[in-house]
């Protein structure tokens, strides 16, 4: 109670102070997406990616296309839109200049220059030498660390470790040409230099990423992610889901990127490179070997694969490595003007057979022996008015999948987009991510049409509706069945205050409660948020609801205020106190809150209680951060939080998160 009550007053006592200079990139990106259905692993890797850009911008006036691209939410038309500004008129003056690009919305239009830079021509040359590079390459030290003010039942029994979560991360970087890195990471309850964490951490990354040396593009070593078409072989890189395809119009971003997350799952290890072998047309290939979790059956094949990346009891830590797999693939590219075309193929082979249990319905197709392969082509258009781009794959057995989209902008400030999807129930590709209603890229087929209206200066409206076939069982539905998915964002920005309002309607057929007929699953879920930014504080109110009729109806709410303050130029104060009222999970409330960096918070609450929150972060000198979050959820409606070995005795949950960084 004493947490509670703390961190109540510090943060009635910020909010009632004047509170940031302008809003995080981070809020702004969740403002664009917070409707999406991608996953916190998801959310993470986009994270880190964003995170790496918004500390590294990409110079506007000397970038390349690739350059651009590597920004995942810009659409091709604002690329394009952005470049010939730059070639008309021979560069842009002030990041002011954006408010010319007539293609960007008003939230784009925030966001971008969180992203992008002004910098002279003069800065951009050829590839350094090693003596440029050891003498001007910057480096960055990051340690971050959760305390929790409670104790799980897996703490006094079940699990390994420690109840704290730590991490550290240095980074080695020239430019934009040479990148380096390692990261590691520990789970709350895991051994540390115990228990078969003879290194430490639970979880390491390493990296090295070379650019723009002559024809050689990229290159990568150690840990990385790929990407290539629309996602349906390779796309472990950046997932947006439908709302990201909708803002994008379609556009996947494409290529190599370094990994340099705390995720254990999804990343390549090996080699990758990609070579411009001929003038328009580029060769990508890469090789990775490493081992991943399974939960193997007595004969020792692999009856499924886990990602959470969790080694917290002996069950879950001999799953650790329980086996390996090998993966070779290559991308060949080739661009004529608006005309991009790609062949994609790749191979992975197992050390173990995968053998998943078909007893349960929806599991009847999962991927199963040990050599999987993907042949895949994609294509682009892009025209002023119109593009147009897909692909389409093939596995080892033949099976098929192809998505599809066409935008159409007949005015400027309007944009259109009808995308179509068929993933057949058979078809496998073990590193696919693409856009859809299932979480594979499997046993779906669909249609998705959209369209964004810049009505006025500042006032936007962009809305879908996506209608889903599903042919064969999936989790929740033991036949055929149907979704019907719509969404409705309204932004609105004038001079310093910002009206967002948000709506999503689904509906998905699921089973009975006896499991011998389908009924409709309606979800709703609603956002109104009001902000204001100063010169030196802002503040956000906000209403989340959420209602859902499946067996039986949900309802819920919450209210949310935020503010921050910056006082002084090193120093920002932000606070956030919240009160929910949910039926139960069902109508549970996604609410994003700034936390440190590289840590994307969008907790989830249900029931009835409270939620308050400081954050504050100091740069006490050029080179030295300090960032401190406490953080209370108080519930009225229970004595005991979670279950099982994640239990907490107490209605009450706090933590402290701390972190420090350390340029050099």
């Amino acid at each position: 109670m004493k947490n509670l009550l703390l961190t109540l007053l510090l943060g009635l006592a910020c909010l009632t102070a004047a509170a940031q200079q302008s809003c995080d990139w981070e809020e702004l990106y969740d403002e664009l997406y917070a409707a999406g259905e991608e996953s916190q692993a998801v959310r993470e890797e986009n994270l880190e990616i964003l995170s790496a850009l918004a500390a590294h911008p990409v110079p506007l006036n000397t970038a390349s296309r690739e350059d651009l691209e590597r920004i995942p939410f810009l659409t091709a038309e604002q690329i394009e839109e952005l470049q010939a500004y730059v070639y008309r008129y021979h560069g842009m003056r002030t990041l002011g200049e954006l408010a010319l690009i007539e293609s960007l919305d008003a939230v784009r239009r925030q966001l971008l220059p969180y992203f992008v830079c002004i910098a002279p021509a003069a800065e951009q040359g050829i590839f350094p030498s090693l003596k440029n590079i050891l003498t001007h390459a910057k480096h960055t030290l990051l340690f971050t660390s959760r305390i929790p003010f409670y104790r799980r039942e897996g703490d006094r029994n079940g699990y390994l470790g420690y109840p704290y979560a730590h991490s550290f991360r240095y980074a080695f970087r020239d430019g934009d040409y040479v990148q380096a890195g390692l990261v590691g990471a520990q789970d709350p309850g895991e051994p540390f230099f115990a228990h078969g964490n003879n290194l430490g951490y639970d979880h390491y990354s390493f990296y090295v990423l070379i650019r723009k040396m002559g024809r050689l593009k990229t290159l990568a070593a150690g840990r990385y992610r790929i990407s290539f078409g629309q996602g349906l072989v390779i796309n472990n890189t950046f997932g947006l889901g439908k709302t990201g395809l909708l803002t994008t119009l379609g556009r996947q971003p494409a290529g190599i990127r370094a990994h340099s997350s705390r995720s254990a799952d999804g990343y390549l290890q090996g080699a990758a490179a990609t070579v411009e072998v001929a003038r328009h047309t580029d060769l990508t290939a890469f090789l990775s070997y490493r081992t991943v979790d399974a939960v193997l059956s007595d004969s020792g094949t692999v009856r499924t694969l886990p990602k959470n990346g969790y080694h917290r009891t002996e069950r879950e830590m001999s799953h650790k490595d329980a086996a390996a797999q090998l993966a070779a693939g290559t991308h060949l590219g080739w661009t004529c003007g608006a005309l991009r075309m790609g062949l994609t193929g790749v191979f992975s082979r197992f050390s173990r057979e995968l053998t998943p249990s078909t007893s349960l319905y929806y599991r009847r197709y999962a991927p199963s022996g040990n050599d999987f392969w993907n042949v895949s082509v994609d294509y682009s258009y892009l025209h002023h008015r119109w593009s147009m781009g897909g692909e389409t794959a093939t596995d080892s057995r033949g099976n098929l999948a192809t998505a599809n989209r066409l935008s159409f902008q007949p005015v400027s400030c309007l944009s259109l987009l009808a995308a179509q999807r068929y993933y057949g129930y058979r078809y496998t590709a073990l590193f696919a991510r693409s856009s859809g209603d299932n979480a594979s890229v499997q046993n779906e087929s669909g249609l998705l049409v959209g369209a964004e209206w810049k009505v006025a200066r500042g006032l936007s409206i962009m809305g879908y509706t996506d209608l889903a076939y599903f042919s064969h069982p999936r989790p929740g539905a033991h036949t055929a069945s149907k979704a019907w998915d719509n969404l409705a964002v309204l932004a609105y920005i004038y001079k310093r205050w910002s009206l967002r309002v948000r709506y999503r309607v689904r509906i998905r057929e699921k089973d009975n409660a006896g499991r011998t007929a389908l009924v409709r699953e309606l979800t709703q879920r609603g956002r109104l948020s009001l902000s204001y930014a100063a010169a030196s504080w802002n503040f956000r109110s906000q209403i989340d609801f959420a209602a859902s009729r499946y067996l039986r109806r949900s309802t819920g709410y919450m209210f949310t205020e935020t503010g921050t303050w910056q006082p002084a130029a090193w120093l920002s104060l932000t606070a956030t106190a919240g009160y929910f009222h949910t039926a139960d999970f069902s109508s549970r409330i996604y609410v994003y809150e700034r936390g440190p960096l590289y840590a994307f918070s969008f907790p989830a609450f249900y029931g009835r209680g409270v939620r308050c929150g400081l954050f504050a972060r100091a740069d006490l000198s050029r080179r030295l951060m300090l960032i401190l979050r406490s953080s209370t959820t108080r519930y009225f409606d229970r004595d005991t939080i979670a279950s099982g070995l994640q239990q907490i005795s107490s209605s009450t949950m706090s933590d402290l998160d701390v972190q420090l960084r350390w340029k050099f």
